[in-house]
């Protein structure tokens, strides 16, 4: 019995210095230390050995498990500080090394026009509003004087919440003014940038999502002259002195007169390119006197006052300021493209 523990010594010890791995070690100690282990195995023939044999031979096998735990905790802990040593050497900073120089961004091509826009119109004495884009059809639509029955409020052209098609993504800008006109004392000047939505297919010049700018202005004495001076004055300060504009009649349920205000094709000056649909120009707006109706019904007297209102699109004029020839580049994402700007 004396021999079996000491070759379970000089085994274990040789398994235990031999081994490269905190597992092992875990499963060493089981192997020779564990209920089913060598050393139990061993000390189950005690039995066996006369009553002045076995305090002897019991004294060697407490020593026998402490100098095996004793091993495993040893080389445990020189495997730990030896993996320690391994995890810093890898992760060692050399803190004399010049740093990354980190990639700043800069706005988006759109925006930058948007602020541009913003500034214009700031410096003529007009307000920046925000609203709803989960908008009421009441506002969407019939108080812009936009009956039941007209086109624009199919499902087909909108994107409604409910069946009962109370409640939509707005396709307009517009309800701003019904909600600009019941909030706020006269004279309103206003402007409303933010996204719309239609179900338009999406091609060099449309989106489903777009963003449009809606403006306004109600005092007494207003003209169409002041709306067609505005909106001149407004884009020969994006685009520059001289930028060729045209006002096309056109109908609006929410304005009386209307118009459409078109800038002459930047990409291929007027003569007809892909970018126009070859008609050398390109629409970037509605306008409009506000409809009597629509300001008698936000309480305010037509006979007094009067108005006249705009929305145009920002992807388009952004398109016209950067010579952009496909919309569908805003919104891409492409960093190729947007590291122009």
């Amino acid at each position: 019995m004396k021999e079996a523990m000491q070759r379970l010594r000089e085994a274990s010890i040789r398994a235990i210095l031999e081994s490269n791995d905190t597992e092992d070690l875990e499963s060493l100690r089981v192997k020779y230390l564990g209920k089913k282990g060598e050393l139990t195995a061993i000390l189950r023939q005690m039995g066996k050995l006369s009553a002045e044999e076995r305090p002897a031979m019991g004294q060697l096998a407490n020593q026998l498990r402490s100098d095996i735990e004793e091993s495993i905790e040893r080389r445990c802990a020189e495997l730990s500080e030896a993996m320690l040593a391994m995890k810093l050497e890898r992760e060692a900073v050399d803190v004399t090394m010049p740093g990354r120089e980190p990639q700043l961004g800069h706005k988006h091509p759109m925006y930058n026009v948007l602020d541009q826009i913003k500034d214009i119109f700031i410096g003529m004495g007009f307000e920046i509003v925000d609203g709803p884009e989960v908008e009421l059809a009441d506002y969407n639509f019939t108080k812009l004087n936009i009956d039941e029955g007209h086109p624009s409020r199919e499902w087909t052209d909108t994107f409604y919440f409910t069946e009962d098609s109370r409640i939509l993504l707005r396709t307009q800008t517009s309800p701003m003014q019904i909600h600009a006109m019941e909030a706020k004392e006269l004279p309103i000047r206003m402007i409303a940038p933010g996204r719309v939505y239609r179900k338009d297919e999406v091609d060099a010049t449309h989106s489903p999502m777009f963003h449009q700018i809606e403006g306004m202005v109600i005092d007494k004495g207003v003209t169409m002259a002041d709306l067609k001076a505005t909106l001149n004055l407004v884009v020969e300060k994006i685009y520059g002195k001289g930028t060729v504009t045209r006002f096309r009649p056109h109908h609006f349920p929410f304005t009386e007169p209307s118009c459409e205000m078109d800038i002459q094709c930047h990409k291929c000056g007027g003569k007809g390119c892909p970018t126009c649909k070859g008609e050398g120009w390109i629409e970037v707006l509605g306008a409009g006197m506000v409809h009597p109706k629509v300001l008698a019904g936000c309480g305010i007297d037509p006979d007094v006052y009067s108005g006249w209102a705009f929305g145009m699109g920002l992807e388009r004029l952004a398109m016209g300021e950067y010579k952009i020839t496909d919309l569908r580049l805003i919104f891409e994402n492409d960093v190729r493209f947007l590291e122009q700007f």
